[in-house]
C-alpha cells in the first residue's frame, strides 16, 4: 500500500490512534475500489467483507425503506454497525459522486478492535462495560437481602415472636399470612407498644404489628430503601415479590455500603419547614450533578436521582400544604408529567402536573385550587418554573374529578386531533407523586388497554412521534439552529431525546406497557416483541448515548459558572464525539423510519 494512504488513513479516527509501524500494517489490509456515480456497494440484508472508508467521492446510506439516512464524504466509514453484530449489512450504499473507497476486512477489523482500546471505544455503540462497585444507585434490593425471610403468622403469641427473633438474630418479622405479607414488627415496636405499655406477652402479635407497611419488589434500587427511610422515618422495610415476602432490608445492611449525596438532599427536604428551605437544597442540584456526572454514573441513576428531589420537594410541600388546610373533602392525587413523570429530569426543568379527584368532587372548591397555587408556586420558587404552556394542577381543566379526566381520554382517542395527541402524548407519562395513586391507577389501566385497540389513534400517535427530527442534515453532518442565541447548536432535549420518547412512548401503546420511564419502555418493547432484540439494542444505545452527551454538556456549562441548558455545539466535541453522537441519531432516525413505514415491530 503506498505511503500516500498511510498517511491518509493517519488523518482519520480511530486509526489516527494506532503506532506508525501498526498503521503500516493496518494500510496494507486495506482493498481499493473506484465506482462511478450510482453505483451500489451494498444493499440492505447483503453479506458485508468488511468495513469501508470513503477516501474520495460521496456515499448515500438509506435504510430498509429506502429513506435516506446520511450522505458521506472523505474520511466517513461505513457499514459497521451490520459489521461487527452479524456480518448483515441493516443498511443500504450507493454512490452519489465518482469515489475511491478503502475497505478493510472484518478479521481485521475485530483485530483492532480487540487489540487496540481507542479502536475498541471508536466501535462501541453500547454503553460498555459497567463497575457495579457498591453503592446504592446501582445496587438492587434484592442484592441487599441475606439469608431467608423470617416471619411468623398473625396468631403467634408476642412472647414468642420476642423470641424467635433473638434466635433469628434480627430486629423485624414479617407478618404472613401463608406467603402474603400482612404486617411488620420490630424491635422498637417490642420496647414502645409491649413492654412500655404492659401488654399481655401471651395475646398475638397481631396486636402490636404495623399493618400493611410499605413495601419494595427486588429490581427497586437500594437508594430506593434509603429514600423511603428517610422520608418515612422508618428502619425497616419490607420486600415483596408478586404478593410473596421474599426478605427485609434494615438500617443496619444499607451501612454496608456507600450512601450517596442525593439522599442527604432529599433528607434535608424531608425536614424542611418551609419554601425557603427547600429551595435553598434544590439550589444545590446541579453541584450534584456535576458530581455524578464527572464520577461517570449511567444516565439514567443521574436522571433519576435529580427526578427523587424534585418528588421529595412535591411531597413536602403537599404534606406542609394539606396540614395548613386542614382535612380534605374529597379524595386527591397529584400527578407528574413530562420528565418528572418518566424520572428523566436533568439540570434544567419546569413543573408539569394535574390533580386527578375523587368522584364527584367539585375541582372548584377552595381546599383543591389553594393546594394546587401553593404546591405550583413552592415548586417554582425551588426553580421547577411554571409551565409554559400552563400545563398545570393551577389550570382549572387539569384539576378534575376521575370521571372528567376519563372523559378526557376517551375524546382524545376518539377524536385525534392535532392538540389531542400532544395531550394524550403528555398524559401517557404521568407518574403518581402525592395522595391517593389508585385514582391514577385505574385511569391508567384502562385508558392504555382502549387507545392501543383504536388503531386510527395509534396511527396518529405514530404520526406525532415523528415531528420532531434527530438534527442530521444531507450532506452527513448535523442540522445546527441557523439563527438567533442557539445559533451553531444542537437541541440535545427537542431534537435528541424527545424523538426517542416519543418512539418508546408509541412502543408502549402497542405493547400495552404500563411503565412510563424511556428505557424502561423500550426494555419492555423488546421482551414483548414490540421491536426486535436488534432494534431495541440499537435504540437504546443510541439514547444511552444521547442522554449522556447532554447531561455531559450541562455538567460542563455548570463548572464553567453557567446556567445549565439544553444546547450542544458539536464544534465543541471531538472528531470521536461527533461520529459516535452522528452515529446514535442515524439509529433514531432508521427506527423513526421502520415506525412511519409500519415496520415498528420489525425494529
Amino acid at each position: 500500500m503506498p505511503d500516500a494512504t498511510v498517511d491518509f488513513i493517519a488523518t482519520v479516527h480511530p486509526y489516527d490512534s494506532l503506532k506508525r509501524d501498526e498503521l503500516a500494517r493496518v494500510a496494507g489490509s486495506f482493498s481499493r475500489r473506484s465506482f462511478a456515480a450510482g453505483d451500489v456497494i451494498y444493499e440492505f440484508g447483503d453479506r458485508l467483507p468488511g468495513l469501508y472508508l470513503i477516501e474520495t467521492g460521496r456515499v448515500a446510506v438509506t435504510d430498509r425503506n429506502g429513506d435516506s439516512v446520511s450522505q458521506l464524504g472523505p474520511r466517513n466509514s461505513f457499514g459497521e454497525r451490520g459489521l461487527l453484530r452479524d456480518g448483515v449489512a441493516v443498511t443500504s450504499a450507493r454512490v452519489i459522486e465518482p469515489a475511491v473507497i478503502l475497505m478493510l476486512p472484518r478479521a481485521e477489523v475485530i483485530r483492532l478492535i480487540a487489540e487496540h482500546r481507542a479502536v475498541g471505544r471508536f466501535f462501541d455503540r453500547g454503553r460498555g462495560p459497567v463497575d457495579r462497585g457498591s453503592d446504592l444507585a446501582r445496587l438492587k434490593v434484592g442484592e441487599l437481602l441475606s439469608g431467608k425471610p423470617v416471619s411468623c403468622s398473625p396468631d403467634t403469641p408476642i412472647i414468642e415472636a420476642a423470641r424467635l427473633m433473638r434466635e433469628a438474630r434480627v430486629s423485624s418479622l414479617g407478618i404472613t399470612e401463608g406467603t402474603r405479607l400482612i404486617g411488620l414488627v420490630t424491635i422498637r415496636d417490642m420496647s414502645n407498644r409491649v413492654v412500655a405499655e404492659g401488654r399481655d406477652m401471651r395475646q398475638p402479635v397481631s396486636q402490636v404489628m404495623t399493618p400493611d407497611p410499605i413495601t419494595l419488589a427486588p429490581q427497586a434500587l437500594g437508594y430506593d430503601v434509603l429514600n423511603a427511610m428517610l422520608e418515612r422515618r422508618i428502619s425497616h422495610l419490607p420486600v415483596v415479590e408478586d404478593g410473596r415476602f421474599v426478605g427485609m432490608v434494615s438500617q443496619t445492611d444499607l451501612t454496608r455500603v456507600h450512601a450517596i449525596s442525593a439522599a442527604g438532599l432529599i433528607r434535608e427536604v424531608a425536614k424542611a419547614r418551609d419554601v425557603g428551605q427547600m429551595a435553598a437544597v434544590t439550589a444545590r442540584i446541579p453541584e450534584l450533578m456535576v458530581q455524578l456526572v464527572q464520577a461517570r454514573q449511567r444516565h439514567e441513576i443521574v436522571t433519576r436521582m435529580i427526578t427523587d428531589i424534585a418528588d421529595a420537594v412535591t411531597r413536602r410541600l403537599l404534606d406542609l400544604t394539606a396540614a395548613d388546610l386542614g382535612p380534605a373533602p374529597a379524595p386527591w392525587c397529584w400527578a407528574a408529567c413530562g420528565s418528572q413523570g418518566r424520572q428523566e429530569q436533568t439540570g434544567v426543568s419546569d413543573q408539569d402536573n394535574c390533580l386527578i379527584l375523587g368522584p364527584g368532587a367539585d375541582p372548584r372548591d377552595p381546599w383543591f385550587t389553594r393546594l394546587a397555587r401553593r404546591v405550583s408556586d413552592g415548586l417554582n420558587a425551588c426553580g421547577y418554573v411554571h409551565c409554559p404552556g400552563d400545563m398545570m394542577a393551577t389550570n382549572p381543566r387539569w384539576c378534575q374529578p376521575v370521571e372528567v379526566w376519563q372523559d378526557y381520554f376517551d375524546d382524545w382517542t376518539r377524536h385525534p386531533s392535532p392538540e389531542a395527541q400532544m395531550l394524550a402524548s403528555v398524559m401517557f407519562d404521568l407518574r403518581a407523586i402525592g395522595g391517593d395513586a389508585s385514582l391514577l391507577d385505574g385511569l391508567q389501566t384502562g385508558t392504555l388497554e382502549a387507545a392501543s385497540k383504536n388503531s386510527i389513534f395509534v396511527a396518529h400517535m405514530i404520526g406525532n412521534s415523528l415531528k420532531h427530527r434527530p438534527p442530521l442534515g444531507l450532506i452527513g453532518g448535523f442540522a445546527t439552529i441557523r439563527h438567533g442565541e442557539h445559533r451553531h447548536h444542537i437541541d440535545m432535549k427537542h431534537n435528541g431525546v424527545v424523538p426517542v420518547a416519543d418512539l418508546a412512548r408509541v412502543y408502549a401503546l402497542q405493547g400495552r406497557i404500563a411503565a412510563v420511564n424511556t428505557r424502561a419502555r423500550l426494555e419492555d418493547a423488546e421482551t414483548r416483541g414490540v421491536i426486535s432484540a436488534t432494534g431495541a439494542r440499537d435504540l437504546i444505545a443510541a439514547y444511552d448515548l444521547i442522554q449522556t452527551a447532554r447531561l455531559e454538556n450541562q455538567a460542563h456549562l455548570v463548572r464553567a459558572g453557567r446556567k445549565p441548558d439544553n444546547y450542544l455545539s458539536p464544534a465543541d466535541l471531538s472528531d470521536f464525539e461527533r461520529s459516535h453522537l452522528r452515529d446514535a441519531f442515524v439509529v433514531v432516525r432508521g427506527m423513526q423510519s421502520a415506525v412511519g413505514h409500519g415496520k415498528g415491530m420489525l425494529g
